[in-house]
């Protein structure tokens, strides 16, 4: 079953870690990819930028209508997710724990009831 992991980030978080420190944390995710691409239960992962990059999309009259967004009422915000595909969802529970952010950012765990790709 596929399930969606997603790590909420918290750029005050983030800040305490000395820039010199940053390779070897990304090296660690680096190896977390590694890992489970290996076993095949990553399908993929996709970090995001900071908030203020995103954009909220709507349509009025038949017409798009884009704006800057989303305004957090939050620290945390989606900094980057995950598409694994498990046997179960104690598995996708210890991918998760086993990420090596998990000391720092909660990541949520969502299973995926629908697979729009296998309707095409």
């Amino acid at each position: 079953m596929k399930y969606l992991l997603m790590i909420y980030g918290n750029q005050e978080k983030w800040d305490t870690i000395p820039a010199e420190d940053w390779p070897k944390e990304i090296a660690k995710q680096d190896a977390w990819n590694k890992k489970y691409m290996a076993t095949g239960e990553l399908l993929g992962g996709y970090a995001l930028p900071d908030a203020e990059a995103a954009r909220q999309v709507s349509r009025r009259d038949g017409a798009p209508v884009i704006v800057e967004g989303p305004y957090l009422e939050t620290k945390e915000h989606m900094a980057t997710f995950y598409l694994v595909d498990v046997e179960s969802e104690e598995r996708a529970y210890e991918l998760a724990a086993d990420m090596p952010w998990a000391d720092l950012n909660p990541t949520e765990v969502w299973p995926i009831v629908h697979d729009s790709t296998q309707d095409a």
